[in-house]
């Protein structure tokens, strides 16, 4: 194999490339709302994890913890999400005010019809194939980083 072929079939060039392709379009997407994917992701997970320390909603979604509290604090400026501490005082947690509830809803159905969008073209296979080893790739990282 050549070198430009091995390139064109490089596992993490073509990932980066997939990943930059699908933040652009999920970006462009949430952009009339005032929010980007990263954002969308982390109130998702504040949503439906109640309770989730800061430090495990960094974990659940795959984000260092400096842009994650560098959102939560652009969050908590929009009154979208509020910090307090945990029942026992030992952890900082999040949730969803009234607006950033509102908020949500809007973006989880632009996300339907972006997921709809995104999946043209590909059969359920192709998706469960990708999902599949995406999450073995993101699993791989995960384990890699903590060693």
């Amino acid at each position: 194999m050549t070198m430009p072929d091995a390139l064109a079939n490089c596992l993490v060039l073509n990932t980066v490339s997939a990943a930059r392709t699908l933040l652009r379009l999920g970006d462009a997407g949430f952009k009339p709302f005032g929010a980007t994917v990263q954002q969308f992701s982390l109130m998702a997970a504040i949503r439906f994890h109640p309770g989730e320390s800061v430090t495990g909603l960094a974990q659940r979604i795959h984000l260092d913890r400096t842009s994650l509290i560098r959102n939560l604090d652009l969050l908590e400026r929009k009154a979208l999400v509020r910090r307090a501490e945990d029942a026992g005082g030992r952890a900082r947690v999040c949730e969803l005010t009234p607006e950033g509830d509102g908020l949500l809803d809007r973006l989880l159905s632009r996300w339907r019809e972006a997921q709809s969008e995104i999946h043209e073209g590909l059969s359920t296979d192709d998706i469960e194939t990708y999902l599949r080893v995406s999450r073995h790739l993101a699993d791989k990282s995960v384990g890699a980083v903590e060693k």
